[in-house]
């Protein structure tokens, strides 16, 4: 009976470790350089209405007000769900009513404003505001066949992806993404809040794409 046995094994040489680590680099520094725009997608297109995601930031929600002045828009949509915290001090329950309030307190027509809040949900949220949406043009009288949707960063690829499922293919789904304050794009890696937004919207990017995403 045997107990030990010879087996050949395979390992690179010099060379093959040096391309192995020339590799690696490679992929990281194109990674470090392109996942920031990847995430963050521009890509508008000639829209009926811009449609905000009402849980940005108040200098976001200044951007997309600019946003609508220069794109010729037939309305401005607010969507959002439930106040993480402060709803039951406020008067605005949810996001979407939030951000519409803060507009007209920017100065922004209310004729031209419609708030859309979607249905309290613990996840998905961005797609439970994606189908209220869908619900409430479905019900309305306004002929929308194509939007640019308003998001913050490296949060607009996950929420185009989400609205398009919703929406499309009777309605076009263009996006804005607004650089977030917090860090350089070009130099993301320099900064915490850079780095966790990459890595938690890489992350959820990659479940709603693979995973799980159900309109």
């Amino acid at each position: 009976m045997r107990l030990i046995q010879r087996k050949e094994v395979w390992l690179p040489t010099i060379q093959g470790w040096l391309f192995i680590l020339v590799f690696t680099l490679t992929l990281i520094l194109f990674v470090a350089n392109h996942i920031h725009s990847f995430l963050a997608p521009n890509f508008p297109i000639k829209a009926d209405v811009l449609v905000v995601e009402g849980w940005m930031e108040d200098y976001a929600i200044k951007s997309a007000m600019q946003e609508f002045k220069r794109g010729g828009y037939q309305k401005l949509i607010t969507t959002g769900t439930l106040l993480e915290q402060g709803h039951y001090l406020s008067q605005y329950k949810t996001t979407a009513e939030v951000s519409a309030a803060t507009l007209i307190a920017l100065g922004f027509p209310p004729d031209q404003l419609v708030a859309v809040p979607a249905p309290n949900v613990v996840r998905n949220r961005t797609a439970a505001s994606a189908v209220a949406l869908r619900e409430w043009i479905s019900q309305s009288n306004l002929k929308i066949k194509s939007m640019n949707l308003c998001s913050s960063d490296v949060h607009a690829r996950r929420s185009w992806l989400m609205f398009k499922q919703a929406l499309a293919p009777k309605i076009q789904v263009g996006v804005i993404s607004i650089d977030s304050d917090s860090y350089n794009p070009k130099q993301w890696w320099i900064y915490s809040a850079g780095v966790r937004s990459i890595i938690s919207e890489t992350i959820a990017y990659l479940y709603a794409r693979f995973v799980s995403w159900n309109a």
